[in-house]
C-alpha cells in the first residue's frame, strides 16, 4: 500500500491536503503535503495523556535548512497571518504515505528523504533522515518547533513557558501549564545551537480561516541542530520526541533518552521500520490483494485506540477531534475489525458496550475522569444488534456463538424489553409496533444538530431508519432465541406486526419514496431510508425497494456520499463552510455524508442484482471514493462533503464510519463479484 504524489509548486491547494498517522492511544500526527500546518490539529506528536483523550500537541513539526559555501536553502512551508507562507514546496519532488510519511527534497546536489513516523502504543515521534549529497560539503539545520496545548487550542508567548534543559544531544521542557509532565527530544548527532529568537509567532491553519476563525499558533523554538553532510557521501540522521509523567523525567531521563538514540543511530529508522512491518501486516491479516481494499483496510486502522478507562479498545468516530461515539462505533464496527479479520478487537468491543447499557441504551459517549457515561442516542442501541449479526456472520464459530449467549444476549433482551416499555428521551414503543424517539429539544438520531433552543433537523416522532433498524433487531432476536433454544416466537410476532405497520405508515405514493418521520407525516426526502433497504432483515416489497434506490440516487449520490437533503427543498444548503453558525445550518440540510454511501451500495446491489454487471456499476460508482483518496486527507475519507459539486470533502479529514462503510459495502457487494482481473 502506498501513495506517491509529484507536487506541483501550488502552495494554495496542496496545502488542503492532508495526512495523519495514529498510534493506537488516541495520539495522532498530521499536517498538509507542502510539510505546512492546515489545521489547530496538527503537528508531528498530538499526545493523548489519558488514552484516547486529554490530547497535546507537544512537538509541532521541524523546519530544515540546507546551507553550502555558496547558498542556503530553506526548505520549511509555513503559512503566516495574512496567508503568505514560505516556499519549501519548490523543493519537494514527492510525497509519499505507506503507513508513515516521506518528504523527498532535492536541493543543489543535495536529495533528503525526510521519513515521519509514531510508535504503536506510546507517545512517541520519530523523524529520521536519509541524507545524499552529490556536491560539496553542507550543514544541515533543523528547526524543532515546541509546543504544548489542548489540540484544539493555539498557543500565545504567554501560553507557552517552560523549564528548559539542554542535554547531550538533546533538550527538555517542563510546561509551566502542566508541570507533571516533560517532553524530550534527542538528536543522534550534530551540535545544538541556541537560538536568538526563541518563538515563531503568527502560523496561520488555513482550514480555520476557512471557517472564520484566527487559526494562528506560535512555536517555542529553544535551539536548532546543525548537522555536518560530507562532501559525496550519505549520511542518516535521526530525532526522537516523547512526552513522559514528570517524574519519569529526573535529571538523568533526558540524558538516558538522548544516549539511547546516540549509542544506535538507527532509532527513528526503527520505529519507521516497525511502523511499516505493522501495515504490511495489517494487509496480511485482512487477506485482501485489491488495491482499493488495502488502502481502505490500512485507513480503517487509524481509528481504533486503546481506552483506559474500560481497558479495552474502542473506535474513535474520526480525526483529529472526534473520540469514541456508540453509534459511530456500531456503524464502522464491520467494516473496521470483521472486514479486516481483527475478531478479537471486534469481540472486545461488543463486550465493552455490553458491560455500559443502561436502561436499554448503550453509551453514545464513553466515561472519563469520573464522568457518567452519556446516553443521549436512539439508535445506537439498535445499530448494536446488527454489529452482533455481522460478528456472528463473519465469526460462525461455536465459541462465538457461546460468547454472544454468555456476554451478550442477556443484554439484547433488556434493549428489547426496555424499548417496548419506554425509556429516556421520549423513546418507547406504541401500540402498531412501531418506536417512537425524541421530544422537546432532544436530539438524538445521527441528525443532532442542537444550537442553544435551536432544533435543525427534530424528527420528533418515529423516524425512518429507527424502525427499520427495530425490526432488524427484533429479526436478529427471533433467530437467536432459535438458536440458543428459548422456544420464544414473541419477536417474530412483533417483527410481523412491525412489517404491517412501516408499510402501510412510511410509505408515500406522491414522492414514491418513504416519509423520513411519522407520526407528523414529514415527506422530505432524506437518505434515512436507504436503510429500509439496506439492513439484513427489511421490510419492503421488491418494487418499492427499487423506487427508493432510484430516488435516491437521483436526488441525493453525490459520488463519494449522500446528501443529508433533497436539493430541491426550500432548506438545503449546498455548502459547509464558514463560521459554525454557518456549518450547523448546512451539516443535515444539504451535507453529503461518506458513511451513507455504505448503505446505498448494498441497497443498490440488492434491488438490482447480484451479478457481475451490477458489481461493476457499483464499483464505477465508488470510483469517486477512489479518487478523494489522493486529496484531502491522503489514503482516508472525509466525514462530509458539500451538496454542491465539486463536492468538497469537509469536517473530520479522516471518518471512521466514512472509511468502514465503504470497506463493508465494497467487500461484500461488489468486491466478490468483480472479475479476478480487478485484484
Amino acid at each position: 500500500m502506498q501513495f506517491n504524489l509529484k507536487l506541483q509548486n501550488d502552495f494554495k491547494n496542496n496545502i488542503r491536503r492532508e495526512w495523519a498517522l495514529t498510534n493506537g492511544l488516541g495520539g495522532y500526527a498530521g499536517g498538509s503535503v507542502t510539510g505546512a500546518i492546515n489545521r489547530t490539529h496538527q503537528g508531528y506528536l498530538i499526545a493523548s495523556l489519558h488514552a484516547p483523550v486529554q490530547r497535546y500537541v507537544c512537538f509541532s513539526k521541524t523546519n530544515e535548512k540546507i546551507v553550502t559555501d555558496s547558498h542556503t536553502y530553506d526548505l520549511s512551508s509555513d503559512q503566516f497571518k495574512g496567508g503568505c507562507h514560505t516556499d519549501g514546496i519548490q523543493y519537494i519532488r514527492e510525497f509519499t504515505y505507506d503507513g508513515t510519511i516521506c518528504f523527498t527534497y532535492e536541493a543543489g546536489d543535495i536529495t533528503i528523504k525526510k521519513h515521519i513516523a509514531l510508535a504503536q502504543g506510546k507517545n512517541l515521534a520519530a523523524v529520521a533522515y536519509e541524507v545524499q549529497n552529490k556536491g560539496e560539503a553542507a550543514k544541515l539545520l533543523i528547526t524543532p518547533l515546541m509546543n504544548f496545548r489542548e489540540h484544539s487550542e493555539s498557543s500565545t508567548v504567554d501560553s507557552l513557558k517552560f523549564e528548559v534543559k539542554k542535554q547531550e544531544h538533546g533538550f527538555t521542557l517542563i510546561p509551566k501549564a502542566q508541570d507533571d509532565h516533560c517532553i524530550r527530544i534527542a538528536f543522534s548527532g550534530g551540535e545544538l545551537i541556541e537560538r536568538d529568537y526563541k518563538y515563531i509567532c503568527d502560523l496561520e491553519a488555513q482550514t480555520e480561516v476557512d471557517n472564520e476563525v484566527p487559526g494562528l499558533d506560535c512555536a517555542f523554538c529553544p535551539y536548532d541542530v546543525s548537522v555536518d553532510i560530507p562532501a559525496s557521501a550519505s549520511m542518516h540522521f535521526s530525532v526522537m520526541c516523547d512526552i513522559v509523567p514528570l517524574e519519569a523525567c529526573n535529571d538523568n531521563s533526558g540524558t538516558a533518552f538522548a544516549k539511547h538514540l546516540v549509542s544506535d543511530n538507527e532509532s527513528a529508522f526503527e520505529i519507521l521500520r516497525a511502523q511499516l512491518d505493522y501495515t504490511d501486516e495489517l494487509i496480511k491479516r485482512s487477506g485482501f490483494t485489491d488495491d482499493f481494499a488495502v488502502k481502505l483496510t490500512v485507513a480503517a486502522n487509524q481509528f481504533i485506540a486503546h481506552r483506559q478507562s474500560t481497558g479495552y479498545d474502542t473506535v474513535l468516530a474520526g480525526l483529529p477531534w472526534f473520540t469514541d461515539w456508540g453509534r459511530d462505533t456500531m456503524i464502522s464496527y464491520t467494516g473496521l475489525t470483521l472486514c479486516t479479520g481483527r475478531f478479537e478487537k471486534a469481540h472486545d468491543i461488543l463486550l465493552t458496550f455490553a458491560k455500559y447499557c443502561k436502561d436499554g441504551l448503550i453509551p453514545n459517549m464513553f466515561p472519563d475522569s469520573g464522568l457518567e457515561p452519556l446516553y443521549n442516542t436512539v439508535d445506537a442501541s439498535l445499530w448494536y444488534f446488527y454489529a452482533v449479526y455481522k460478528y456472528l456472520e463473519y465469526v460462525a464459530t461455536p465459541d462465538a456463538y457461546e460468547f454472544i449467549k454468555k456476554d451478550i444476549y442477556p443484554c439484547l433482551k433488556n434493549i428489547i424489553s426496555t424499548y417496548k416499555k419506554g425509556t429516556d428521551f421520549s423513546i418507547y414503543m406504541d401500540t402498531d409496533g412501531l418506536i417512537h424517539a425524541g421530544s422537546g429539544l432532544d436530539q438524538v438520531t445521527w441528525m443532532d444538530v442542537r444550537v442553544g433552543d435551536w432544533v435543525a433537523t427534530p424528527r420528533h416522532g418515529k423516524p425512518v431508519e429507527i424502525n427499520a433498524l427495530w425490526y432488524n433487531a427484533l429479526c436478529t432476536m427471533d433467530m437467536l432465541q432459535a438458536k440458543f433454544g428459548d422456544n420464544d416466537d414473541s419477536y417474530r410476532q412483533l417483527a410481523s406486526l412491525v412489517k404491517t405497520s412501516f408499510n402501510k405508515r412510511f410509505w408515500n405514493e406522491n414522492t414514491g419514496c418513504l416519509y423520513d418521520v411519522v407520526d407528523d407525516d414529514d415527506d422530505t426526502i432524506r437518505p434515512n431510508q436507504i436503510y429500509a433497504v439496506s439492513l439484513p432483515f427489511t421490510m419492503l416489497d421488491k418494487e418499492r425497494e427499487k423506487a427508493i434506490v432510484d430516488t435516491v440516487m437521483d436526488k441525493l449520490y453525490v459520488g463519494c456520499g449522500l446528501r443529508s437533503l433533497d436539493p430541491d427543498h426550500k432548506d438545503y444548503h449546498p455548502i459547509y463552510i464558514g463560521s459554525l453558525s454557518k456549518r450547523d445550518h448546512a451539516y443535515h440540510q444539504g451535507t453529503a455524508w461518506g458513511f451513507l454511501l455504505g448503505g446505498f451500495i448494498s441497497a443498490y446491489v440488492k434491488v438490482n442484482g447480484r451479478m457481475k454487471a451490477t458489481a461493476l456499476c457499483a464499483d464505477k460508482l465508488l470510483d469517486p471514493v477512489r479518487e478523494h483518496l489522493l486529496n484531502n486527507c491522503i489514503g482516508s475519507i472525509c466525514e462530509i462533503f458539500d451538496g454542491d459539486a465539486p463536492h468538497t470533502g469537509r469536517g473530520c479529514y479522516a471518518q471512521a464510519w466514512s472509511v468502514g462503510e465503504v470497506l463493508r459495502c465494497y467487500c461484500e457487494d461488489v468486491l466478490p463479484m468483480l472479475p479476478q482481473a480487478h485484484s
